[in-house]
């Protein structure tokens, strides 16, 4: 690396640039979370409704507050309808979180600021969540804007502690409203620490403004659909956070070990080529522990150390509590993992690393990432669309898959719409959280056209009787992909 600081920082800032933007638009979008994702924010921008989230004109889509949608609607009214657009808010808020784990290290360690950033935009799993779509990038970058003004409030000037706690609660408003209450864990970390702080030196995060702030920010949009959406209120609560939490409804990785095989792995491959020092560090931390229960002066002559460790450990011990786990719930746990590491690395009198050795690991980076865009897989709705076309002649407003996964990357893709459609009329109240949009007769009734229908070739015999017993006629269109028949809807002859 260049010996000048200032250069250092430069070359940091245009190898994060080239990992973010390098292979971003290569793919198609993938299903089912990228579709998913897509799709909302494509309902927002056609029907031009940016408050009630839609997977379909008849259903909504309440399983995450909107943050998410108005960003990828947002940048794809900017920058067009295509992938790139679409995955560009993951992208910048993985430039934020680099940035601000660089100014948060220049409070917590002197001189390791360019080794802090360094760490974090190299770690394989920032590096990878940024050239997906979810909340989770974005969901990490204002926890980090929170943690970063915590930071200037306590190592700051304190005639500036009053607007650095504004911008907490407003970075805590905006990641609230991109995934709810599990936005406010890194708040957790900060009581905390300023508890195990001597008294006279305890910061307030409770006066008026701040909490008020985040309410003017955050409760707006949830007080105007709740009263709009009868049912929702219950379902926000006690299915996405009660069950999600206390249940294994969700089926992800619900049993009590599940923790230590999602978890650990995303741990030790996460950050690589970084884990060793973490390593290092978690040998030391039991050490450290003890000696700052015993004696509280060391709490506040290692608090450097104390802050970055409360807001890695206590946010995790909920995650292996929760029984709901996936890798990426903890991506906004890696700014402090990063931070660990330089810390780690300065206390060992190591500085960074050769730049060969990081040009190295980028470029192997940027390699898996194109062999990634590269693999052939049934969730890749590109390559949905393209066989479609090839297949359907005419013009394709609506794709609507019958008793089969939805891809609805293919709003983005193809411009069309996208439902998912039961066989037989499903009975009763179907819910908020209903699994398919509408049924055959449903769908047929509406008599819409440029419909290109889609069912597993196993159900083709059932999906076809539906069909010709409610007087219309499906013809097949070209031949079987991944299994699935493509076929257009008519009415029967002589009807």
């Amino acid at each position: 690396m260049p010996a000048s600081p200032r250069r250092t920082g430069r070359w940091i800032a245009l190898l994060a640039i080239v990992l973010a933007f390098g292979l971003l638009g290569l793919r198609g979008i993938w299903d089912p979370d990228e579709g998913r994702y897509t799709n909302v924010a494509m309902h927002m921008l056609d029907r031009g409704d940016w408050v009630y989230p839609h997977r379909s004109d008849e259903v909504g889509h309440w399983t995450k507050p909107p943050l998410t949608y108005w960003a990828i609607a947002g940048s794809v009214a900017t920058f067009g309808r295509n992938p790139w657009a679409a995955r560009l808010p993951a992208a910048l808020a993985f430039l934020l979180c680099t940035w601000l784990v660089w100014r948060i290290a220049r409070r917590l360690v002197p001189g390791g600021e360019d080794q802090a950033a360094l760490a974090f935009a190299t770690m394989a799993m920032p590096f990878g969540a940024s050239q997906l779509i979810t909340t989770d990038f974005l969901l990490a970058g204002w926890e980090t804007l929170a943690m970063w003004a915590f930071v200037e409030a306590r190592w700051g000037e304190p005639a500036r502690a009053r607007q650095w706690g504004l911008l907490l609660w407003a970075a805590f408003a905006l990641a609230f409203l991109t995934k709810g209450p599990p936005g406010l864990l890194p708040l957790v970390a900060m009581l905390a620490f300023d508890l195990l702080q001597p008294r006279g030196q305890r910061g307030r995060l409770f006066g008026f403004a701040g909490p008020a702030l985040f309410l003017l920010l955050a409760a707006p949009w949830f007080v105007v659909v709740m009263l709009g959406t009868p049912g929702l209120f219950h379902y926000m609560i006690g299915d996405e956070v009660v069950n999600r939490i206390a249940t294994n409804e969700f089926r992800r990785f619900g049993t009590w070990y599940g923790w230590l095989q999602v978890y650990v792995p995303t741990l030790l491959l996460g950050t690589l080529p970084w884990t060793p020092a973490l390593l290092r560090w978690a040998r030391r931390l039991p050490a450290d522990v003890r000696g700052w229960w015993r004696a509280p002066q060391r709490r506040r002559e290692q608090r450097e150390w104390l802050l970055p460790t409360l807001w890695l450990l206590l946010p995790l011990l909920v995650f292996c509590l929760s029984r709901s786990r996936l890798p990426l719930y903890i991506l906004p746990l890696f700014p402090a993992l990063a931070l660990l590491v330089a810390m780690q690395r300065r206390r060992e009198g190591r500085g960074l690393p050769d730049w060969r050795a990081i040009a190295g690991w980028a470029l192997l980076l940027l390699v898996l990432n194109l062999a990634a865009s590269q693999w052939r897989t049934h969730k890749d709705a590109g390559e949905w669309a393209k066989a479609i076309r090839e297949r359907v002649q005419g013009p394709i407003t609506e794709v609507c898959f019958v008793s089969d996964m939805a891809r609805y990357g293919l709003h983005l893709e193809m411009g069309a719409e996208v439902e998912k459609l039961s066989i037989l009329p499903e009975p009763g109240d179907r819910g908020i959280d209903r699994v398919n949009d509408s049924d055959i007769a449903q769908e047929l009734a509406e008599r819409e056209p440029g419909l290109v229908w889609i069912t597993k070739q196993e159900k083709w015999p059932q999906v076809q009787a539906r069909i010709l017993a409610l007087g219309y006629r499906p013809v097949v269109q070209g031949t079987p992909y991944y299994g699935r028949v493509s076929f257009r809807v008519l009415p029967a002859a002589g009807g």
